[in-house]
């Protein structure tokens, strides 16, 4: 019994290991994170990566770079979120 958690510790310690390596496989989840760092908000990154997989990636990178550079917002990705929708940037083909 005592292998069993000795062997379910290590394999825990394992995944926390990867847990804090990145694993970026395509583009749209590179700008969804550059985005969420933009903005200050981590906590949504999965909702940025969406948005670049939707809209064009240059041109979101450049709304949350005029955001992030201006010192008045308080919640830069409320923000964002709202000139996105105003805007309405161009979609994708994909």
């Amino acid at each position: 019994m005592e292998s069993i958690k000795k062997i379910g510790k290590e394999y825990l310690d394992l995944l926390s290991e990867r847990s804090k390596t990145s694993r970026i496989y395509s583009a749209h989840q590179m700008t969804g994170l550059a985005l969420a760092g933009l903005l200050e908000d981590a906590k949504h990154k999965a909702l940025y990566m969406k948005l670049a997989k939707t809209y064009d990636q240059n041109e979101l990178l450049q709304l949350a770079k005029s955001i992030s550079e201006s010192g008045k917002i308080f919640n830069k990705g409320a923000y964002f979120m709202k000139m996105l929708k105003e805007n309405k940037l161009r979609r994708r083909n994909i």
